[in-house]
This record gives structure tokens, sequence and C-alpha cells, in this order.
């Protein structure tokens, strides 16, 4: 069976080789010391992979911003990884010529354009004196957050893609930078996938502007992907339209609620009103706690827990038996040597137990005082399509416990999860808002966008307004993705949209569901149907979402990847940015604003 995909492993390996000077880590012959140059994006792209620990074994001594005006002389090797941006060039340039490093390693995120490179070379010609020793494309402009989870950190792309003001060339360069992002992401795994996507919107564009990279670079004859693959993965590329309700709902697993709750960001939190503001790091590498229960219900968590202090407990009174217990000198020495040895594996566990109990206290805290059970409940039956709920009922929710922004969540699913419209119940729940000081601007821009789907529908209107006209050129008919039927989002088993749709283009049957999907193979001539594709499964997967992600979608992939009867062995989900509901009702009130609601 072949090895599944490790997108975190691989990136690793890259930041290790580009430490080591571009040579294999296991290349004794690089021993000199090293000072690291970053850029903020660099910086975040390494801190979720490498501690400040296992940079020191990779002999770097320092690790600085480039922008840092503080910077000084010191007689060493510099190892640059930076954005190819015209300020990092310049102050680039300004190191070089002024001899701040003995040699400098230039390494750039992405592939640096030719006017840059240019620009590069002639500010250096006449300094460098053959300082700059390499300079190398690294093809890493993402952050890996665990090894099946990344993000292209590409920050309010659901807002600008959305908004009616932008332009053409807006949208282009944004679909340009996004496409980019992924080819990097498929490069550092070394593949070349199928691709599958809705036709019509971003996702396609997207897709479409990927295809042309992917071939484009196969032309080369050093290209960085592998030539013989046995087993090629599936790219599914969806838009955040594709079911947006998914990102505003509460949810009570832990890693979603955590991210919810606690803004996780780089893998890392900090607990408001803790008596030491500190980082609390949350990563599946080293924290098995985090591995094996992030997506648990939070009840099971505070359960595994609690059942881990216990068994921490037993273990550490048989410790202290063991070492007090024996009469015998030599026994006695013996366990007491044990007991030394287990020490610190017993520290180990004691302050992951400490670390999620904190966690779980304050989570607890916030789930009694919001009501957010409450809230979880009730929204799972309005997208589940159950009983309908009744405005007496929701009125009574948005006028109990929760803050602002539980209550504007609540509204918006109600919104969302509704065929129809009782405009009497609607401003109903917008007078609920008000009365609660919520911004109704993200719920105004919902409700205008469901009512242009009726406008959008009619004759050829001459006073269609300026959002309709952009929305049919850039969405053709899915600007109704936005409102479509939420009570698809969930089957009978909670399996939410994006898995079950992924579920089925890797099973490449035929499927009113995705038969229509855009089939494109970088591999194939541009002839190939989506025929090509019908009887052939696929075990891995790429999934990645135009306009942001989030930890809910994320683990539904997971869970779909580990049921035992499914195609699918390994899912790697990705997203322009991972957002939180916050976030994302954020960038929808600023598309309401703009449109003047609110």
């Amino acid at each position: 069976m072949a090895l599944l995909l490790n997108l975190r492993l691989k990136q690793l390996e890259c930041v290790l080789r580009m430490l080591n000077l571009n040579k294999e880590p296991l290349d004794q012959s690089v021993e000199c010391f090293k000072v690291l140059i970053y850029d903020d994006f660099c910086k975040d792209v390494i801190a979720p992979l490498i501690g400040v620990k296992e940079l020191r074994r990779q002999r770097v001594t320092l690790q600085l911003p480039i922008h840092d005006n503080e910077r000084k002389h010191v007689p060493t090797v510099a190892v640059y990884f930076v954005q190819p941006t015209e300020t990092n060039i310049q102050r680039i340039i300004a190191d070089v010529t002024s001899s701040l490093y003995d040699t400098f390693h230039l390494n750039f995120s992405s592939s640096i354009p030719r006017p840059l490179l240019e620009d590069l070379a002639s500010g250096t010609l006449h300094h460098c004196n053959g300082s700059i020793e390499s300079v190398h494309d690294q093809y890493l402009e993402f952050v890996t957050l665990e090894d099946n989870l990344f993000s292209l950190s590409q920050q309010n792309v659901y807002a600008q893609l959305n908004d009616p003001s932008a332009t053409g060339r807006d949208i282009e360069e944004m679909i340009e930078k996004i496409a980019s992002g992924l080819f990097d992401v498929l490069a550092t795994l070394g593949v070349v996938p199928v691709i599958r996507c809705p036709v019509g919107g971003p996702a396609e564009m997207v897709a479409s502007s990927l295809d042309k990279k992917l071939r484009y670079h196969l032309l080369c004859k050093n290209n960085l992907m592998s030539s013989f693959q046995v087993q090629r993965p599936l790219l599914c590329i969806f838009d955040r339209n594709f079911d947006l309700s998914v990102g505003i709902q509460h949810d009570f697993r832990y890693r979603p609620l955590v991210h919810d709750l606690l803004g996780l960001k780089l893998n890392a939190l900090i607990i408001p009103g803790a008596a030491q503001k500190k980082k609390i790091f949350l990563d599946t590498c080293s924290d098995p706690f985090w591995s094996a229960n992030a997506s648990l219900e939070f009840p099971q968590v505070a359960g595994e827990i609690e059942a881990q202090l216990n068994n921490y407990k037993k273990d550490v009174e048989e410790v202290n038996r063991r070492s007090s217990s024996s009469t015998d000198l030599i026994g006695n020495t013996k366990h007491l040597m044990d007991a030394v040895n287990s020490l610190p594996e017993l520290t180990e566990r004691k302050q992951v137990i400490d670390k999620h109990t904190n966690i779980a206290t304050f989570l607890l805290g916030e789930i009694k005082e919001r009501s957010l059970d409450v809230y979880t409940t009730k929204e799972k039956d309005m997208m589940m399509g159950g009983a309908r709920i009744n405005l007496t009922d929701l009125l009574s929710v948005l006028k109990t416990k929760g803050t602002k922004m539980d209550k504007l969540r609540f509204a918006i699913i109600y919104l969302l999860s509704s065929d129809t419209l009782n405009q009497a119940d609607v401003k109903a729940v917008e007078l609920a808002l008000r009365e609660a000081e919520a911004d109704t601007s993200a719920f105004q821009y919902l409700k205008k966008i469901k009512s242009l789907n009726v406008v959008s529908s009619a004759a050829n209107s001459a006073s269609r307004s300026n959002i309709v006209d952009w929305a049919e050129m850039l969405y053709d008919q899915s600007i109704n993705a936005v409102t479509s039927g939420v009570k698809n989002l969930l089957t009978g088993d909670q399996q939410l949209a994006v898995a079950r749709t992924v579920a089925a283009l890797a099973e490449g049957k035929p499927n009113p569901e995705t038969d229509s999907y855009l089939f494109l193979d970088p591999r194939a001539s541009k002839a190939c149907t989506t025929s090509h594709v019908m009887g052939r499964s696929f075990s891995e997967a790429i999934v990645f979402m135009v306009g942001g992600g989030n930890y809910i979608e994320y683990s539904g992939l997971q869970e779909l990847s580990q049921q035992p009867q499914g195609t699918l062995k390994n899912i790697i989900y990705g997203a322009t940015e991972i957002l939180n509901a916050t976030q994302i009702i954020e960038q929808l009130a600023i598309l309401g604003q703009n449109m003047g609601l609110g």
C-alpha cells in the first residue's frame, strides 16, 4: 500500500533542508552557525512546524525580522526566508550592500517574479563580492497547522470576492494568488492531482488557473512533481458559498469549540482572565491528549480529562509505594532509580492534564454563562430540517443568555435554513437583534442576497442593481448557493455536505449531486471529459475551500477518512484562511455595510 500523504512532514523536510543551506539535513558538512531572517508571513509558516529548541539544533543562533531596524552586523551566515515582495527585495539589497552578514542564502516562500529577480541582481551587482551564495524558490507559501490541515493565510478573501465594487482585475489577481498558493502545496507534496469542482464561480476560476500552472510546470525538464505516481490524489475545490452556515453554527466538539471561544491561532491560545497570560500550544505532534480527543464532543473530553487525572494519581501512588516498600538496600535503590526515571514522563503527563483542565474549565464557564448548549441544539434542529422552530421559541432564545454574536449567529442560521421567509417573522427577529444591540449588517446582507435570488430569476431587467450584475458575472447561476436548502447540509447521520460531496467524487460513480462537476487532469489532454474519471476511485483527497475554512469541516472530513467501509483513507483539508464564526460574520458585515445595510 502506498504511503499516505503527510503535508506537515513534507513541509518540515523542506524547512530543515533550507536551514541546512539547501542540503540534505543529514549532511554533516554544514556545521556553521546561522542567523535566520524572516518576514511576518514566513515567521507564521515556521511557527507551527519547528520550535526554538529544534532551531538551535539546526545551529540557528538568532531569529530576526527582516524589517527590524535594530539589526546589526554579525560575522556569520544569514539564511533569509521571506516573501518575494518589492519591500523585502529592497531590504535585502540594503543588507547586502552594507555587508550586514558574511554570506547570504536567500530563500523565497514562492517563485520570485523575474522583474524582482532582476532588481535584486542589479541592486547587488557591484557590492555583493560573492557574498550571495544561493537563491532558491521554496514553494512554501502556506501554513501547515496539522498533518492534514493547511491555510494559505490570505485574509478577508470571502469579503473581497463578494464585494460588488471589486473590478475584474481585482478578482483575477486574487484568483491567481490563491492558485499560486495551492500550487505550492502540491509542489511540496510532489503530486499532480485530478481536479474536480462545481461549475461557475471562484472554485472553477481557481481550478482553471491551477490547471494552467500545473500544465506549464510539467513541461519543464526538472519539474517538482513526481513523474510516476501509482495513486494520484483527488483535489476538490469549493467556494465558501457552497455551505456558508457550517462556519457560523455553534458546535460542541473540542477543537471547533476551542477555536470559537479562545481564538486558536497558529496552534496557540491565551486563556482570558488566567493568572498568567502565557501562550498555550495545542499541537497534535507533541500533545497526545489533543491529538486523541480534539474531535470529540466536549462532555466526552471533560470525562477523558478526569479519567487521565485519576490514572496519573494512581501511577504516582504506585511509584511512591514501590520506592518506599522495599527493605532490601539493593531492591530499594532499584525502585528509587525507577522512580527517578519515571519522573520526566509523569511531569509531562501532569502538564498536559493541567493544560487541558484549564482550557476545559474556561470552556465550561462560557457554555454555562452563554447557554451554548441551547444554541447548538436549536441550530442543529433547524439545519436538520426537522420540526420547524416557531417564532415564540426563536425569540425566547434571542432574549435569553448569550452574547450579541451568539444571538446574531442564531438568527443567521434561522435565515439560511429557511426555504421561504415570513416577512413578519423576519422583522420580529431583526427587532430582537436590535434590542440586544447586535450589529445586523451581516443579517441584512444575507437577507438581501436571498431576496436577490428572486430578482435574478426575473426577466432581463434594466434596473438590476450592481451586485446582481456582478454576481451573475462571477457566479453565473450559483448566487443561489448562498441560501440553497441548508436541509441538504446534514443527512440523517449528520454528515456535512462537503464530506458527502467529497465521498461521492472519490467513489467515481455516477451521482446526480456531482455529475455536473468540472473535471481537470493536468497530465491529460484538454479533450478529456468527466467520463474519463467515472469508475475511477481515489484513496486520498485534498479538499480546498476558497473564502475560508473551519474546524467543523476539518473534523467532518477526518471522520470520513476514518470510516472503514469508505473509499478515502486520507484527506488533507485547506482553505484561504481558517475562520471561526465571528471572523466570517465580520466579513459578511463588511459586505452589508458596503451595500448600505445594517
